[in-house]
């Protein structure tokens, strides 16, 4: 049999992949959280769909969620040689785009259905990526899985949002409602 890597260089070649991608993932994640947050008046004036989970559930689902993603990633990317392997790599940046995006056009521009939008180009494009993902590395598609079901939730709350706050919320910067009768 003819190798080009061992075992061992395959496996550290996956760990440093991993301790690239999985901190950068969770940056990322970071960073697009602190360009929109749900701790405003606005949200706060919300009316919350029946299925809106606890909010302390968002920031475990979506560390647990990067983290993930990350090995997902660091798997793909060490499967040097495997047909399909840049292309699955460059649809899935170009799918973590809408991922980063919705949280500030949710939260800091308030535009609840142009975020749902971005949430449909999500869930369509991570569906793409695990079907490439799946042609390099198996594991790696299914690492992304409970990505798809958290986003596709989160579309579902979305929209819901948007049915229940016809009006986009309360406006203003303190998100304070103003109210003239005539």
């Amino acid at each position: 049999m003819n190798l080009i890597a061992s075992k061992s260089q395959l496996r550290a070649s996956f760990i440093r992949w991993a301790l690239f991608f999985v901190p950068l993932i969770l940056l990322l994640g970071f960073v697009s959280g602190e360009l929109g947050s749900s701790d405003t008046a606005w949200f706060a004036s919300l009316r919350k769909p029946a299925i809106f989970p606890p909010p302390a559930l968002f920031g475990i689902a979506w560390s647990v969620l990067f983290v993930l993603i990350g090995l997902a990633l660091a798997v793909v990317a060490s499967a040097w040689g495997a047909h399909g392997r840049k292309l699955a790599l460059a649809l899935f940046m170009l799918h973590f785009v809408g991922t980063l995006a919705w949280t500030p056009v949710f939260f800091a521009a308030r535009e609840m259905q142009i975020a749902l939008y971005v949430l449909i180009y999500v869930v369509v494009s991570l569906f793409v990526v695990i079907v490439a993902f799946w042609k390099v590395r198996r594991f790696a598609a299914a690492l992304l899985v409970p990505y798809l079901v958290w986003v596709s939730f989160a579309a579902v709350l979305n929209y819901e949002f948007i049915n229940l706050n016809p009006g986009g919320g309360a406006s203003g910067e303190s998100g304070a409602v103003v109210r003239v009768e005539v």
